[in-house]
């Protein structure tokens, strides 16, 4: 059955379910006040790889019901505050065989309750993101406050923290990925790019967190090509804190040379709300963070 996605989601926490959460959210700054003998000198809020398409679900992967955990996302958002929202790729999804017409449609709909969650929103282009639309159209239709719409990878500043978003959704071949053109297992990020982040990082003395959906931290089909030398940019850079990132589903922690590497679980997976998944991160005055996670995430200090 068609979703009808003009009608505004019904979908309201219960009051009981609400303060669980928020619950969850105080405890973890009282955690991080006890650490850093500080309050957080920003908060963040992160989710990533929704898929969200009208289809039928397939094997742990609910479609649809993605639309109802990022309105229970908005909600806590809204509540608490927080400085800015990015949602870390894989945004939607598509029908099969593929629609581009429908494909946008899904892009409008979960773009237009991702908008509600806070003033300043922020996306990580996927490889979904692209699997039947091209880079242009998805960045035409959301909103990365302040970045012009044709900036696949761009950066942003916060609070004396600089915001690096990266798009790693390139071929080997140097080729862009477009309209589903590519092998997923094979992702890059181009050397034009790589000279960008080098200046980036170079032309001020601020701190910097880093966003990619791809992940940095090893090697294998979930991993960028070239992420070793990537890691070489960041590491001599001596001025990140941590990358964060979606793609492997089941979410994994690492920490390389004194950089964090953070794989946010994915909000697809699991029936029900009980199965969302996301954070508010919080980010000290020392340049302390914790993850405040909800639902599956796990709250912890990095």
């Amino acid at each position: 059955m068609m979703l009808n996605y003009q009608k505004k989601q019904n979908f309201i926490l219960s009051r009981r379910e609400y303060l669980n959460l928020s619950i969850t959210g105080l405890g973890v700054s009282a955690i991080n006040t006890k650490i850093t003998n500080l309050k957080p000198k920003l908060r963040f809020g992160m989710i990533t790889d929704m898929h969200f398409a009208d289809v039928n679900s397939r094997g742990n992967r609910y479609y649809r019901q993605s639309l109802n955990k990022l309105t229970e996302f908005v909600q806590v958002m809204k509540d608490q505050e927080v400085e800015f929202i990015i949602e870390l790729g894989d945004f939607k999804d598509e029908d099969s065989p593929p629609n581009e017409n429908s494909t946008l449609k899904y892009l409008r709909r979960i773009e237009e309750e991702f908008r509600r969650g806070a003033k300043k929103t922020f996306h990580v282009l996927g490889n979904h993101d692209v699997d039947s639309i091209s880079k242009a159209q998805f960045q035409s239709e959301i909103t990365n406050t302040g970045i012009p719409n044709e900036h696949t990878f761009y950066s942003f500043v916060e609070k004396d923290i600089q915001f690096i978003v990266l798009d790693a959704n390139y071929r080997s071949d140097g080729k862009s990925y477009d309209r589903g053109n590519f092998d997923w297992t094979d992702s890059n990020i181009p050397q034009n790019q790589l000279k960008w982040l080098r200046h980036k990082l170079e032309k001020n003395s601020l701190y910097n967190i880093v966003f990619v959906h791809q992940l940095l931290d090893g090697e294998g089909s979930h991993f960028i090509n070239n992420a070793s030398e990537v890691r070489q940019i960041l590491e001599r850079s001596k001025k990140v804190l941590a990358v964060f990132n979606g793609h492997q589903h089941t979410g994994r922690y690492n920490i390389i040379n004194d950089i964090h590497y953070y794989t946010l679980k994915a909000v697809v997976e699991g029936q029900g709300t009980e199965n969302n998944a996301y954070a508010i991160v919080e980010i000290s005055a020392d340049n302390n963070i914790v993850i405040n996670g909800y639902r599956r995430v796990k709250t912890e200090v990095l």
